[in-house]
């Protein structure tokens, strides 16, 4: 058994020990700093740590139907000039100064999408006897100048296209951005102080604008007699008798509102569209309050304006080119089997043939707007044109329709907070006033 060390020895063990223990305190970095984290390797930080896997997003299944690629449905203006209207509905020369009035009337049409329907409408307004130079589209895409510099394809939701527009005579106004429907009514009363206009009327893009060239009892006789008025004539007459009223008068409708007259004054008076309630529900708005505030709104007749999902599969019918039989094609099909073939009317045997080309026309509007109001969502033909990926400013069709939707949504709750009321009738079911604007609590359960 060996012997134990001496004291001396002892002490200086004791020493080594404790300088050991003094040196390492100081080498320590950090208090927190454990022995399994001295010994553990660090990592070089030359060579970077592997990043994690990105997430992968989950897809909505693609549709499992798209609709087929949409046809320009003015061929005949692709390659020349348009052929001439019918004779009785050429507007005359200043024809707003034969009805005392100190200003032709604008018509502005607003377009963001489908450009068949909207080709339409204007071809049919020029048709029924509205001056070119008065129309005035107003464009509102948000594209910004990618359809004035040809950027755009026929397939593109916000196609537009300018030469043919210009091809036609109209004018065309664009918006600096997307506007909602308020936003683009409160644009529409900016122009006329710009233009310094007393009036002007508006219409719907998704309309089909037919002259009465049959005859009205009490407007018009028919097109081939003695004093025949066009829709332009009629609108003008209807302007007439409104300023010759005198009253205070705010707007006209011409089936309801898919054809307006608008006093500026109106509007200014009651601060404008409500852009807080961007769509429907938005009219339901501004009417009540100009009619709280004592402006009229009255019905008046001009000509046929129908309410349609569809466009005319070649608009030459609408100047009664020889040959060309109205149809319609639905630019989201498929429509019911009985509907979009041609149209099987023809002339009797003593039946006016220019009557009858004007019949076959009516009858087929009538048959777009029971096709539009039948069984399928009366919207659906903003969903008809799906392509222009890649190119300026696009935007995926399907978004900006939900996009819209959740927007109208939106302004629904907006009118009920405003209002408390959730219907249209705020004065006779609500009993509301002017004043009572978002000072009202809820009227229902």
């Amino acid at each position: 058994m060996g012997a134990l060390p001496n004291r001396r020895v002892l002490i200086n063990l004791a020493i080594v020990a404790l300088a050991g223990l003094l040196i390492f305190a100081i080498a320590l970095p950090s208090s927190r700093v454990t022995l399994r984290d001295l010994v553990k390797q660090k990592p070089n930080p030359e060579i970077p740590d592997e990043p994690a896997p990105p997430p992968k997003p989950k897809y909505k299944p693609e549709p499992d139907y798209l609709p087929p690629p949409i046809k320009d449905n003015f061929p005949l203006l692709a390659t020349s000039s348009p052929p001439p209207i019918p004779k009785w509905n050429q507007p005359r020369q200043d024809a707003h100064k034969t009805y005392n009035l100190p200003a032709a009337p604008p018509l502005f049409i607003g377009f963001t999408r489908t450009w068949p329907v909207l080709q339409q409408a204007v071809v049919s307004y020029i048709t029924a006897g509205w001056p070119a130079s008065q129309i005035y589209v107003i464009e509102n895409t948000g594209v910004q100048q990618a359809n004035a510099r040809g950027q755009l394809s026929l397939q593109n939701p916000f196609f537009l296209n300018h030469t043919a527009l210009h091809a036609l005579g109209v004018n065309i106004i664009q918006t600096p951005t997307l506007l909602s429907f308020a936003q683009m009514q409160n644009f529409f009363l900016s122009l006329t102080y710009a233009h310094d206009w007393p009036y002007f009327f508006w219409s719907h893009m998704d309309v089909l604008a037919l002259a009465y060239e049959d005859g009205r009892a009490g407007l018009t006789p028919r097109y081939d007699a003695p004093g025949y008025k066009s829709l332009y004539e009629l609108a003008l007459t209807a302007l007439q008798t409104t300023q010759e009223k005198g009253h205070k008068w705010g707007l006209r409708f011409f089936s309801y509102d898919h054809l307006t007259l608008v006093n500026p004054k109106a509007y200014e008076d009651v601060g404008g569209w409500d852009t807080l309630i961007p769509y429907y529900m938005t009219d339901c708005d501004m009417h009540s309050r100009l009619t709280m505030r004592g402006w009229t709104i009255e019905d008046a007749k001009a000509g046929i304006i129908t309410d349609v999902a569809s466009a005319l599969g070649d608009l030459s019918a609408l100047y009664r080119v020889d040959g060309v039989e109205p149809n319609f094609v639905d630019p989201n099909p498929p429509p019911p089997k009985e509907e979009g073939g041609k149209s099987k009317q023809r002339a009797k045997r003593d039946e006016d043939p220019n009557l009858a080309k004007w019949n076959a026309l009516r009858k087929t509007a009538d048959r777009m707007f029971q096709h539009k109001h039948g069984d399928r969502e009366r919207n659906t033909w903003q969903l008809g044109q799906h392509g222009g990926e890649g190119e300026p400013f696009y935007y995926n069709a399907a978004g900006l329709a939900e996009g819209i939707e959740v927007m109208t949504e939106t302004g629904r709750e907006m009118y009920r907070r405003k209002w408390g009321h959730r219907d249209c009738e705020l004065i006779k079911k609500g009993g509301l006033k002017f004043e009572d604007a978002w000072r009202v609590k809820k009227d229902w359960d």
